[in-house]
């Protein structure tokens, strides 16, 4: 306290800009942390999610084990489309790269859009699963009855069989799931069945 008996006003001031600046940094984490956390786990594979990269450099060793892939799609309730593989599963040596494509239909009666998402199971594999080109988190339009087929270009990473955690395991699944987007971006089930 000063000599009046009042707090100086520069302390109180330096306080409370140092209470703002804390709380707006905050805010600006807790906006960027979503976006942050889906490119690290873009970048390791963690919980699940695969990989994005080039095609391998170095062949498949053939005398290594194959992976079957499962591939599971899924839609949202409030998106009127079918959504299907054209296998449902492949063989897959690590190295090797492969491609699937999936067939997407509008069964609705007007135009709708919609993104989709993907994880893999066990998640550990996610590291190990690299998408080389892949339809997700891109939008795409559909008129009624319209019809498209969208690849998936993958390998498995020769890394695979070296973990001593999943290097002898043999399947894994590659989960899709397309919701109704806007602007890029996937719309909550309550805010589709507002916009019909």
């Amino acid at each position: 306290m000063s000599a009046t008996g009042r707090p100086p006003q520069n302390g109180a001031r330096w306080t409370a800009l140092a209470c703002a600046g804390v709380v707006a940094g905050m805010t600006g984490l807790a906006f960027a942390s979503v976006p942050l956390y889906n490119m690290f786990c873009k970048a390791t594979g963690y919980d699940g999610t695969p990989r994005t990269g080039a095609a391998p450099t170095a062949s498949a060793d053939a005398t290594s084990k194959p992976l079957r892939v499962h591939f599971d799609t899924n839609v949202a309730p409030t998106l009127t489309w079918r959504f299907q593989p054209e296998v449902t599963s492949v063989d897959a040596v690590p190295g090797e790269t492969k491609t699937v494509f999936f067939k997407v239909t509008n069964t609705g009666s007007k135009p709708a859009t919609g993104i989709a998402a993907f994880n893999v199971q066990p998640g550990l594999m996610g590291s190990y699963f690299v998408k080389v080109e892949c339809f997700c988190f891109s939008e795409h339009t559909l008129q009624p009855g319209e019809s498209a087929d969208y690849p998936l270009v993958f390998y498995v990473d020769q890394g695979l069989r070296k973990d001593p955690d999943i290097g002898d395991l043999g399947e894994m699944t590659l989960s899709y799931t397309y919701f109704p987007s806007r602007n890029g971006t996937p719309v909550a089930a309550a805010d589709g069945k507002k916009g019909g």
